[in-house]
C-alpha cells in the first residue's frame, strides 16, 4: 500500500508492506504529549547531519552492557558539577593528559604511585613532603641545594 502526497515543492510518501511501514518525506514531525519507542531487535538513529537531544528535565542513558560514546574530533563534557565512577577500573589516556583543578587538585589512594619513564617534576611556590613513618629519597646522583638548606633530626647520619 502506497500513499503519496505531491505538493508545490515537495512530495511525501508513506509505504506500506506486510512487515514495513516507511516515511519518506523532507520534515517529519510528531508532536505527542508522551512517545515510547520499543523494539525487541536492534534501534539505529542516524543522521547524515547534525543530530541533537535536547531536554528540560533530568536525560539519562542506561546499558545493560556496554556503553561506547565516540567522536573522531572533540568530546566536550560540561556540568556544574562532574562525577565518575567506576566499580573496578577507571583509566585516562591521551598523548597529552592535563588534570586542572582551578584552585585545588586533590588525589587520595590507598596506595599512589607516581612514575615517569623519562623525567618527573614537581614544582610550587612551596612543596612539603611528609612521611608518617619511613621516607627514602634515593638516586643515582642526588643534590639537595636551597639557599639555607636545614637538616634536623635526634640522629643525623651522613656518608
Amino acid at each position: 500500500m502506497i500513499h503519496t502526497c505531491k505538493g508545490e515543492n515537495a512530495t511525501s510518501t508513506i509505504t506500506q508492506t506486510c512487515d514495513t511501514i516507511t516515511f519518506d518525506c523532507n520534515n517529519f514531525v510528531v508532536n505527542a504529549e508522551s512517545i515510547t519507542c520499543k523494539s525487541s531487535k536492534d534501534t539505529l538513529h542516524e543522521a547524515t547531519g547534525k543530530f541533537t537531544v535536547n531536554s528540560t528535565d533530568t536525560a539519562a542513558v542506561n546499558a545493560s552492557k556496554d556503553l561506547n560514546v565516540a567522536a573522531t574530533t572533540n568530546l566536550k563534557m560540561t556540568a556544574a558539577d562532574f562525577s565518575a565512577t567506576a566499580d573496578n577500573t577507571a583509566k585516562v589516556s591521551a598523548l597529552t593528559t592535563t588534570i586542572n583543578g582551578d584552585q585545588k587538585a586533590q588525589v587520595t589512594a590507598l596506595q599512589l604511585v607516581l612514575s615517569a619513564q623519562s623525567s618527573a617534576s614537581l614544582e610550587g611556590a612551596t612543596v612539603k613532603a611528609a612521611a608518617q613513618a619511613t621516607m627514602d629519597i634515593e638516586g643515582l646522583t642526588t643534590t639537595v641545594k636551597g639557599q639555607m638548606t636545614n637538616i634536623q633530626g635526634s640522629l643525623i647520619k651522613l656518608g
